[in-house]
């Protein structure tokens, strides 16, 4: 095997790679490294028979097409991240309301102080991700990626990215949103029907009496709502992974 070779399969390492490192599915940060690369390697060796590699390539086009299959990469993984991105903001969300944003802990998935039922969401539609098969599809569309955006020099980002960035990011807000619905509508009957026992009752600290009702009634309504994430999610998957693939397309 030459040096041209060897580097065309280097090539091939970049979008699979991209994918393993930012994707919590397969991986992503808290896996080990050597589990990491081994996985990367598998997928770029299984991909070796049905993608068309580019040889002789220069200095200048090598930088260019790992950029672009960097990018391509990043679209993909962002079908996943969204997701998590969304179970977190919704668990924010919660707990701001039902009054645990003083307490956080570390989470390992992303590093950073998080509160315990963004924790719980993230890992509980990262449980569902998996039990929905949704890693099969992301592998699907990894490999149907080749066939639509060859490895190669490409052509510069087209003006549907921007619009295809902005759909993503704004489904972060949708799914949170709505996957925090049941809990921010529960707890704002409770705040109403506070608000008027401290109108019957003035003697009454409504402050120090509604955080374990806020609390308990709450943490109820997480627990019955998680019956519906699901379907939630399974309704969610071909959207993200329809924009995730137009993402990419910005970059043929």
């Amino acid at each position: 095997m030459n040096v041209a070779s060897l580097a065309a399969f280097g090539l091939l390492l970049v979008r699979p790679g991209v994918l393993v490192m930012g994707t919590s599915l397969l991986g992503a940060g808290h896996a080990p490294a050597p589990v990491r690369i081994g996985l990367t390697v598998l997928l770029a060796l299984v991909l070796v028979p049905f993608v068309v590699l580019p040889l002789n390539l220069s200095v200048g086009e090598l930088a260019i097409v790992i950029v672009r299959e960097l990018a391509i990469g990043l679209a993909l993984t962002m079908a996943i991240q969204i997701l998590l991105a969304g179970a977190e903001f919704a668990g924010h969300f919660a707990g701001y309301q039902i009054g645990l944003s003083l307490g956080s802990l570390i989470d390992p998935q992303s590093g950073v102080r998080n509160n315990v039922l963004a924790i719980l969401y993230a890992n509980v539609v990262l449980v569902i991700c998996f039990a929905s098969n949704m890693h099969h599809q992301l592998l699907r569309a990894l490999a149907e990626s080749y066939q639509r955006l060859p490895v190669g020099l490409g052509g510069l980002p087209t003006d549907s990215l921007t619009t295809s960035v902005a759909h993503m990011l704004g489904n972060v807000f949708v799914i949170g949103v709505r996957i925090a619905a049941p809990v921010i509508m529960v707890l704002l009957l409770v705040e109403l029907a506070l608000g008027l026992l401290a109108r019957v009752a003035p003697s009454l600290n409504v402050t120090t009496a509604g955080a374990p009702i806020r609390a308990i009634v709450g943490l109820l309504v997480v627990a019955a709502s998680l019956n519906a994430l699901p379907t939630l999610i399974g309704r969610y998957v071909p959207t993200l992974l329809r924009v995730a693939a137009e993402t990419a397309q910005a970059f043929r």
